[in-house]
């Protein structure tokens, strides 16, 4: 039987579909373009029960409404054909099956199944992180990668994704390690760079950090525009503290926005970007509302939580009225959403919502209020900690604006752990400082 890039078997299928598949497993574990020709492979090729479901993959991270119907063509394929799928694929046909049904713990418990009967699959281990991440599971996301890691001892992605793990386990020490040892094995490895610099901004070593990714951008080629975009918004933060505000206006305006601006990731990175932009004193233009007008589409998306709270703060900032439209929807999900994800959306992303909301309508007393309440379990809405330091650094910025100087002065001093010498951190801390005098 034919075999994947990763030693996987793979059934029926013939040379160009085996391809399709190959470059589906290794872009969606380098993050490369190459993981989109899964699609004109299972088109060519009906009766490749493997290739179908990849496709089904593919439309389902498009994160976005009527993914799930062009997901359900494909899955309709391989179903037709799933008597000629071997075990493990027929494991990912109900994986896919589960998750256009929005059953995610189903999916992660097959995805873990997938791990122990196939641990070289190294790209379902990695899709069983993706879901981790949607849920703010750090524990979960470093088990999946360390249950397959005898099976992939020398594989560059592994260790990325362990780096990954342990980073937000907080566990900096072993995420560099892992991060290195996945560079070692191949210089272009985004993901362990991308951990990398996760490790770098929580140590404070920003300058350290600019020079990392400046060098590591020389092999960000043909990536897909998450990575692409996401590697970039990094440096940007890493500007943004050292005060380089022509370098953070040069990574958005070339880097972080405008590649696909229609995908959910390219657009929350720019939300997160121009939010932080503007908290650090920068005068951002009519960026918002040239961002907002991709948002518009997204009125009624409450597909994640951590994605919904950024659409409604960059249509809030332009001002358009879908935001409204959002948070009517907000609402409307926090009373009526499934069961696994109700706690989520009820307790924590509708008090987001409402702060960050007014926040972006500089409503900073309700901004304070809200946040105030959500923020000690803004980890339940998924994102990373350096993404979802957004919402801390909107708390904060509500603070200093209502004049609120011994909690800011507490805030700052907490992140000034780790961001020693941030310029902006320390602008803010001086205006606390003279507020405090003059009180």
């Amino acid at each position: 039987m034919a075999q994947d890039a990763l030693g996987n078997e793979v059934s029926g299928t013939n040379g160009s579909t085996l391809q399709g598949v190959d470059d589906f497993v290794t872009g969606f574990l380098g993050y490369e373009n190459k993981a989109g020709h899964i699609l004109a492979a299972a088109d060519a090729d009906p009766e490749a029960a493997l290739a179908n479901i990849y496709a089904g993959f593919t439309w389902m991270f498009l994160e976005a409404a009527g993914a799930e119907d062009r997901a359900r063509l494909y899955l309709a394929r391989a179903e037709k054909i799933a008597t000629t799928a071997n075990a493990r694929e027929k494991l990912l046909l109900r994986q896919l099956e589960r998750w256009i049904s929005g059953d995610i713990p189903a999916v992660q418990a097959l995805g873990a199944e997938i791990a122990r009967q196939f641990p070289r699959d190294l790209a379902s281990a990695k899709l069983h992180q993706y879901f981790s991440f949607n849920r703010g599971d750090a524990a979960s996301m470093l088990a999946i990668a360390k249950s397959v890691e005898a099976a992939n001892p020398d594989n560059p992605h592994l260790h990325g994704m362990l780096a990954f793990g342990y980073e937000q386990m907080h566990d900096l020490g072993q995420a560099e390690r892992s991060a290195r040892r996945a560079l070692e094995l191949k210089h272009k490895e985004p993901w362990a760079q991308h951990a990398l610099a996760h490790v770098m901004l929580g140590t404070g070593r920003v300058r350290e950090g600019i020079a990392f990714l400046g060098e590591a951008q020389q092999t960000w080629t043909d990536l897909n525009s998450f990575m692409y975009t996401h590697n970039w918004w990094h440096k940007a933060l890493f500007h943004i503290s050292a005060g380089d505000n022509a370098a953070v206006f040069d990574a958005y305006d070339n880097h972080v926005w405008g590649i696909e601006p229609t995908y959910s990731q390219d657009q929350v990175g720019a939300v997160s970007l121009l939010a932080r932009m503007e908290i650090a004193g920068l005068d951002v233009g009519e960026r918002w509302q040239q961002l907002a007008t991709y948002l518009k589409p997204r009125a009624q998306d409450t597909i994640l939580p951590f994605l919904t709270l950024q659409y409604l703060y960059g249509l809030a900032r332009a001002d358009f009225a879908e935001a409204d439209q959002l948070m009517a929807a907000i609402e409307d999900k926090a009373a009526t959403s499934e069961a696994y994800d109700r706690i989520v959306w009820r307790d924590v992303a509708l008090p987001a919502a409402r702060g960050v909301l007014a926040h972006a309508r500089r409503n900073w007393a309700d901004a304070a209020r809200y946040l105030g309440i959500a923020n000690p379990r803004m980890t339940e809405i998924g994102g990373s900690h350096a993404q979802r330091d957004l919402f801390g650094q909107i708390l904060l910025d509500a603070h200093l604006k209502l004049g609120n100087w011994r909690v800011a002065e507490q805030m700052l001093e907490m992140r000034r752990i780790w961001d020693p010498d941030g310029v902006p951190l320390h602008r803010d801390l001086a205006l606390v400082r003279n507020g405090l005098a003059a009180a």
